[in-house]
Order: structure tokens, then C-alpha cells, then sequence
């Protein structure tokens, strides 16, 4: 009886995915801000590599010394609020597409072709999220970047709005998070997936174990997914940089044609380091946090298509 009250209680429907949403908006609004000064002094390698060219550590201290510590928090309120809602969107958007792909294609062949359902599943998740993100993406890059440009969210994109309008102010850089954030998210829910599922299976399956095992494994495969993902999304992170640096002449294509000639491939990964170093972090403590506020949300029922055996 006690069983069937609790079966009975389990959210579904748009309570569920507002579940879920929340705790994504969570884990990335405060991952993302956590790792503000890992942005900042990426972005400026990114952005100006012949003034900042003594890596991570090196660039942290040139900044602090010219311009002092409160410059390594710059962009914080964009980018906590843009990740917020991109959370919610991310988080939630994949387990409401990889539940509909799961009932439309069944249960045993979505375990067969299960690294297609989680391709197809974070990519629309993605797509969709950073139509929300884009023009808070946007007004972070011009504050990191043109210091003088705003004291601050409101004023900065508020100016943006001004000056250039929606689509060349908070747009222009919509093709390169695309095709940044698309491949990032599918490699770091694919490499999630699969890397929780082997882990999984070493420790003899989730049921076995402890709140805090999980968590460990959470934190694990969210640190392999990060790193992968930074890789394979450094090209249009760096391009995104340079795009939302200044407002520019041209179509967006000749300007993303135009910027990836004149950087090369060595300048398309500059920043690589650090990059790797955030965005690993960040992908552990996302995953681990999201796990953990599933849980405090109530919302233990998503549907799961590891193979255990």
C-alpha cells in the first residue's frame, strides 16, 4: 500500500519537466557563475592573444595587477541569468525529447540505437536554449571584452538594444553558438550517458548503491563529458568571441568565413587550455548538482535506456 501512495505521487507530465527544468537552471546558472574568472581570462586570450600570452595562470595575474580582482567577475550577472534559463531549457528539454523519442520509437529499440536517442534529444534541447541564450551571451562578451563599454547587465544590453538592434546586437553571434553549444551539448550528454553507463556496470548497476556513490559517479562522467566537449566545441567558442567583440560590417557568414581564415587552425584553439580545465569543471559540478536536486525536487522517474547487461 505504502508503495502504491508513493508510485501514485510521482510527478509527471508538465510538473515533472518543470522539475527537471528547474534543477538544470540551477546547476548551470551556478556552475556557470562559479567559473566567471575562468571565462574571463579565456575570453581575453581569446580576444587579444599578444597582450595576454602567458596562459591561464600567467593571464590571471596580468589582469588582477592592470585592472584588479573585481575585473575577473565581470559578465557575472548575464552570464548567471543567460545559463539560468539556458538550464532550464538544456536539462529539461533533453529528458521531454528523450522520453517522446523513446515512446515513439519503444523501449527496446530505443536501448539498441540509445546513443542516436541522446544525439537527437540534446541537440533539439540545445537548439532551442540558445535561442534564449544568445543575447545575454552577447552582452558578456562585450563586457568582458570593452570593459568601458557598460557598468553592467541592464546598461549593457540595454546599449546593445540601442545601438544595433536585435538581430546584428544579440543575433550576430547565433550561428557560432550553434554550432558551439549543439556539438557541446550532444558530446557532453553522449559521453555522460556512456560513461555513467560503464561505470555503472563496474560497481554491479545504480541500485547497489549509495546517494553519495552516485554522486561520485555523476561527478566522474560529467568531468570525461566536459573535457570531450570543450574539444570538440573550441573552434566556435573562440569565433563567438571574436564575433561579439565589436559590431562589424558584412553578412555573419563572411564575418565567421573572414574571422576563421585570418585565426587558422592554431588560433581557432587558443584559450584551449583553460577552456578544458572550466569546462570540465563545470560539466562535473553540473551533473552532480542536477543529480542531487532531481532528487530534492521529487523528480526521481526520468526514464533511463542503459544497457546493464
Amino acid at each position: 500500500m505504502a508503495l502504491q501512495q508513493q508510485i501514485q505521487k510521482q510527478p509527471t507530465g508538465i510538473d515533472l519537466y518543470s522539475r527537471f527544468a528547474l534543477a538544470g537552471a540551477f546547476s548551470c546558472g551556478i556552475t556557470h557563475g562559479l567559473v566567471t574568472p575562468f571565462d574571463v581570462v579565456k575570453t581575453r586570450i581569446q580576444l587579444d592573444p599578444k597582450t595576454y600570452n602567458k596562459g591561464m595562470v600567467g593571464t590571471f595575474r596580468h589582469v588582477v595587477k592592470a585592472e584588479g580582482a573585481g575585473t575577473l567577475l565581470t559578465g557575472l550577472g548575464p552570464t548567471f541569468i543567460g545559463y539560468f534559463l539556458q538550464g532550464a531549457f538544456k536539462f529539461g528539454g533533453y529528458e521531454f525529447w528523450k522520453k517522446t523519442l523513446i515512446d515513439f520509437v519503444g523501449q527496446e529499440n530505443a536501448v539498441k540505437n540509445r546513443t542516436a536517442i541522446y544525439v537527437i534529444g540534446s541537440g533539439t534541447a540545445e537548439f532551442m536554449a540558445d535561442i534564449v541564450l544568445c543575447p545575454l551571451e552577447a552582452t558578456r562578451i562585450r563586457l568582458v571584452s570593452q570593459p568601458s563599454f557598460a557598468s553592467g547587465l541592464v546598461s549593457g544590453f540595454s546599449r546593445i538594444w540601442k545601438e544595433e538592434g536585435i538581430m546584428r546586437g544579440f543575433y550576430s553571434g547565433f550561428g557560432p553558438i550553434v554550432f558551439k553549444q549543439v556539438p557541446y551539448t550532444i558530446t557532453k550528454f553522449v559521453m555522460y550517458e556512456r560513461a555513467s553507463e560503464a561505470i555503472l556496470k563496474q560497481l554491479g548497476g545504480a541500485e547497489s548503491l549509495s546517494h553519495s556513490m552516485y554522486t561520485a559517479v555523476d561527478l566522474s562522467s560529467g568531468l570525461i563529458a566536459g573535457a570531450a566537449s570543450a574539444i570538440v566545441s573550441q573552434p566556435a567558442d573562440t569565433l563567438l568571441s571574436k564575433i561579439n567583440k565589436t559590431s562589424g560590417t558584412g553578412s555573419v557568414t563572411s564575418r565567421l568565413i573572414s574571422l576563421a581564415g585570418e585565426l587558422g587552425v592554431r588560433g581557432l584553439f587558443l584559450g584551449l587550455g583553460p577552456r578544458i580545465v572550466m569546462v570540465g569543471t563545470l560539466t562535473a559540478m553540473q551533473f552532480g548538482i542536477y543529480g542531487n536536486l532531481k532528487k530534492a525536487f521529487g523528480a526521481n522517474n526520468a526514464v533511463e535506456i542503459r544497457k546493464m547487461d
